[in-house]
């Protein structure tokens, strides 16, 4: 893969991991108004209809794949969409914010034993390097350099839900590769997106506080405009991009940006006016290196020809 193509799938999951990190204290607003299940539900379901009217419109054929590849795909996509987001929004009813970070943080490193697994191989010096720097940073970000913090987490119902989610998803990266070499990317995510809100719209339908019409159509016109982006740029943009960068780079490569997400998180928050400390800064500038340290390849010494006598 040549430079230039690196570059892109560079940019394109920076930018999906900011549509993903802004969406957290976008979404928390919004969570004001509308449950969380009603929230991600919609969020789907502005997904599908943007995404299903883009392949109607450009006429886009359908995919050429036999029913146990069909049957694979809406197994993986029900799974990784569906499951994370299943996990992680319920999941934080029972337990606390900083928990759910730093659970969520676990990601790249589970793809990367999920990949090590399946191929058989041990992950290289320069990757676990960089995944200790980056899951460093992660931290500090999260605890506000607080690290002392993390000796008091407790495991709980909460805890356990939230990290099934972040599995679903690291499988879901994992396996999205493979599935990206025989499908392209749009209709992979419109079947992603279309799994999602029927596993959503399933939990919707048991349970009796959560009405997602009623919801949304009493929300304010600030609440509806904040699950419009959470479905237009958080989920739309965000999952193809994302699939795009792991299409390049590969599963274990791309999960490291997922490091970003806190970051971004953080950082709109502070454009909505919360602080950030200089320790989350320098957070943010360890998650930066450990992406950045392994791939800087030093120029070679030139050995020092002895001269003729």
């Amino acid at each position: 893969m040549n430079s230039d193509s690196i570059l892109k799938a560079v940019v394109l999951l920076l930018i999906c991991t900011f549509f993903w990190g802004s969406s957290f204290p976008i979404g928390k607003h919004a969570l004001q108004e509308v449950n969380a299940l009603t929230l991600v539900f919609w969020r789907f379901v502005i997904a599908a209809a943007c995404l299903a009217l883009y392949v109607r419109v450009a006429r886009m054929p359908k995919p050429v794949i036999t029913n146990r590849q069909w049957l694979w795909v809406f197994a993986v996509s029900a799974v990784g969409v569906g499951g994370l987001n299943l996990g992680l929004f319920t999941g934080l009813a029972y337990t606390s914010a900083t928990n759910g970070s730093l659970i969520m943080a676990l990601s790249p490193l589970m793809t990367s034993l999920i990949a090590s697994v399946a191929q058989r191989s041990w992950p290289s010096r320069a990757q676990c390097f960089s995944l200790l720097v980056s899951l460093t940073g992660v931290l500090m970000v999260i605890t506000n350099g607080h690290l002392e913090t993390l000796l008091s987490l407790q495991i709980n119902h909460g805890d356990k839900l939230i990290f099934s989610g972040m599995l679903a998803w690291s499988l879901y990266t994992y396996f999205s590769q493979g599935i990206s070499r025989w499908m392209a990317v749009i209709p992979y995510t419109l079947v992603g997106m279309l799994s999602g809100a029927a596993v959503i719209g399933v939990m919707c339908l048991f349970s009796s506080d959560v009405h997602p019409f009623a919801e949304l159509f009493n929300a304010s016109a600030v609440g509806i405009s904040e699950v419009v982006y959470i479905g237009l740029f958080a989920t739309v943009a965000g999952y193809l991009l994302w699939l795009n960068g792991v299409r390049r780079l590969g599963s274990a490569s791309a999960a490291l940006f997922f490091n970003f997400v806190p970051i971004f998180s953080v950082l709109t928050s502070f454009v909505m006016g919360h602080a950030v400390t200089q320790l989350q800064l320098a957070g943010i500038g360890l998650v930066v290196a450990g992406l950045l340290l392994p791939r800087i390849r030093l120029p070679k010494r030139k050995s020092m020809a002895c001269p003729q006598q």
